[in-house]
């Protein structure tokens, strides 16, 4: 299908009345890649009919992208000019909200010096840490968003369709993962969103000391910090104003204790980090550290990702999603974090949102870390969910009860 006028349409409006839910007078800067133009300018068109003021779209092109990692010396990689940094710092300290066009082509960095694109993405990482704070705590509005190009959906179709069916079939399956399909998306997930704060008021009533996770690829515990906090849905943004920081979302998250998880864990999709695929990995965690890994593909650029800093060998996220989400039901391998982490059980190595700890938002990194809750420059989620996966919650009583059973809800009220 190509997507009409009609469509765009509305998935623009769902992305900023839904999605960031823009104030009145409010900035809005918007990332997006150049071939996410068309979908943008809908977006910028909606931002001002919902009242935005100050509008912003910043272009990202992959081609150049790749051009200056081959041509740049490390020098200038590990260097982030000031201005860029304060146009980012400024926009959220002011207020502004933040929308995330995000459709990576998977393959972008493959062959490109690992040790350079770990530098650069450590480089950017501390530079800029203010900022990723205003979006870990909530502190405002933000949300991200995918749609098709070329190169993400030649990949997803393993170039078993021409790029344009390719495109046509990405659109069709998100349109309806999103819920673009249906005669009021904005309806549609509110009524979503209510279903996953079931879910989340259920766990937050339990506080498990720890969760266990059984499968083939799995044989894993996760200790939970005392006064946890599970979030799922929308948040809630400093201003008052409600927000879906990720669409799709199918998921139900918390923070892990930093120092409580052991045993080994493989994934079930790849990871697309930095423009690389680590495919088929294991990694075995002792008292909250990763102790050893491997993996079949991309092994170096997974070495880089834990040697980020200390918190990246620790888990800052563990969220549950059932099997039978419709981005599994798809049957379709996305190579984008936003879409496979929703179709699948996940974690996180790297750092924990604040939230999940009731009162972690005004917590300072070191406080954070007494109360187990994992700080780190990285955050990166991996799929790790399958149909044969049973977890269970271990109460403080050491009593196990079913949360997922083969993959779907066992959750009884």
């Amino acid at each position: 299908m190509v997507p009409t006028k009609e469509q765009l349409t509305k998935y623009a409006k769902l992305a900023v009345t839904m999605g960031v839910n823009i104030q009145q007078g409010q900035a809005l800067f918007i990332n997006a890649p150049i071939e996410a133009r068309e979908f943008a300018h809908y977006v910028v068109d909606e931002a001002y009919e919902a009242g935005a003021e100050n509008v912003h779209v910043n272009w990202s092109d992959e081609v150049l992208t790749r051009k200056r990692y081959e041509k740049e010396p490390m020098h200038v990689l590990e260097n982030v000019p000031d201005w860029l940094v304060e146009r980012q710092v400024g926009h959220v300290k002011n207020g502004g909200a933040v929308l995330n066009i995000y459709a990576p082509n998977p393959d972008l960095l493959e062959g490109i010096d690992a040790e350079k694109v770990a530098k650069s993405t450590k480089a950017q990482s501390q530079a800029m840490k203010e900022y990723k704070q205003y979006i870990m705590n909530d502190k405002i509005q933000w949300s991200i968003v995918s749609v098709p190009t070329e190169k993400w959906a030649d990949k997803i179709y393993d170039h078993q369709k021409n790029t344009e069916e390719a495109i046509e079939d990405l659109w069709k399956q998100i349109f309806q993962i999103v819920r673009v399909d249906q005669n009021d998306p904005i309806a549609a997930w509110n009524d979503h969103n209510e279903t996953l704060y079931q879910i989340r008021d259920y766990l937050n009533d339990k506080q498990y000391d720890a969760l266990e996770y059984k499968s083939e690829t799995v044989d894993l515990t996760v200790g939970l910090p005392e006064n946890h906090l599970w979030a799922g849905g929308g948040a809630v943004a400093e201003n008052g104003a409600s927000f879906n920081p990720n669409m799709p979302t199918e998921e139900v998250f918390t923070a892990p204790h930093r120092e409580r998880v052991n045993g080994t864990v493989k994934n079930t999709k790849p990871l697309n980090y930095n423009g690389n695929l680590v495919e088929d990995f294991k990694l075995t965690f002792k008292d909250g550290q990763v102790v050893d890994f491997e993996a079949r593909k991309g092994e170096e650029i997974l070495k880089h990702l834990l040697d980020s800093d200390e918190g990246s060998t620790r888990l800052g996220e563990i969220a549950l999603v059932p099997h039978s989400s419709p981005i599994s039901q798809s049957n379709l391998i996305f190579f984008n974090t936003l879409y496979d982490e929703n179709a699948s059980c996940h974690l996180a190595l790297g750092s924990a949102y604040p939230t999940n700890l009731k009162g972690g938002e005004k917590l300072s990194e070191e406080e954070l870390k007494e109360k187990g809750i994992n700080t780190s420059l990285v955050h990166e989620d991996f799929m790790m969910g399958s149909h044969d996966l049973d977890v269970y919650g271990v109460t403080k009583g050491g009593d196990r009860e079913p949360i997922i059973v083969q993959g779907e809800w066992a959750i009884k009220e």
